[in-house]
């Protein structure tokens, strides 16, 4: 795992996006998954400018949604249908019918559930994976005792989780109780795990994650497993890390070649 620390909020979103361009340069047709919530948005904003300016294009790129509330319609503001069409479908300029969202709103929610893990499947899978992290440490809403090689399913949320959430509803009861979102165990099988995570809210999550034990009670902490997984925080998320001045230390010292 690499873990880069960039002094301000500010610079978290240009830093990782950086690393998403390279990948999309290399292979226009990449598969990206793609993360909602506050903590990618300076991702996706600096990745809608190099997309503006002609350095990159996601034309022929895909997505996959990490997760979808249930029971929210498809033409809600906060649906990840409308959130994704919003800042990042239309913005970076991928094709609409590239971009899937898991069905919410499906009669069956389990068959939903296996058919977007399928979808999954038959698109060669994802290349490069984008997660933010909860202050509960859960990544998509695979919420605290998730199993670790969990498939595309059915949650409920947790508490915290909602009302963490609660601000971008108009009042905290209209945040949905279930969800669908990507398994742990589906996250581990990108090729590239990219988290991203900012303030000192997130600091907490992000050591646990980062530096406790490998555990379903720290979801998050699953990237551990992973042979590709980069870490890219401010100061404050970087604040109890207890191995920050060794971070530092790898990355100023990071060989030319491997930067992106």
């Amino acid at each position: 795992m690499e873990i880069i620390i960039v002094p301000s909020a500010e610079d978290v979103g240009p830093a990782a996006a950086a690393r998403i361009a390279a990948v999309v340069r290399e292979d226009p047709g990449a598969t990206i998954g793609l993360a909602t919530g506050s903590s990618p948005q300076g991702v996706y904003a600096d990745l809608a400018a190099r997309a503006a300016a002609g350095e990159i294009s996601f034309a022929a790129a895909s997505g996959f949604a990490l997760d979808e509330y249930v029971g929210i319609p498809a033409e809600h503001p906060e649906s990840y249908v409308q959130v994704l069409a919003t800042s990042v479908v239309g913005p970076l300029g991928f094709a609409p019918d590239r971009v899937h969202v898991p069905d919410g709103r499906a009669t069956d929610l389990a068959a939903a559930a296996r058919a977007y893990e399928d979808a999954i499947v038959a698109a060669g899978g994802i290349d490069l994976q984008i997660l933010g992290v909860g202050t509960n440490g859960h990544i998509g809403f695979n919420e605290p005792t998730s199993s670790l090689s969990s498939r595309t399913r059915i949650k409920t949320l947790a508490e915290r989780t909602r009302a963490d959430n609660a601000r971008f509803f108009a009042t905290p009861e209209e945040v949905p109780t279930h969800c669908i979102t990507q398994g742990l165990g589906t996250i581990l099988d990108a090729g590239e795990l990219l988290l991203v995570a900012n303030g000192e809210a997130k600091a907490a999550a992000v050591a646990a994650a980062v530096e406790g034990p490998l555990t379903s009670f720290v979801p998050a902490s699953v990237l551990q497993l992973h042979r590709r997984a980069t870490v890219v925080v401010d100061e404050a998320a970087a604040s109890r890390l207890a191995l920050a001045d060794y971070y530092r230390f790898t990355y100023d010292n990071k060989p030319q070649w491997q930067r992106w």
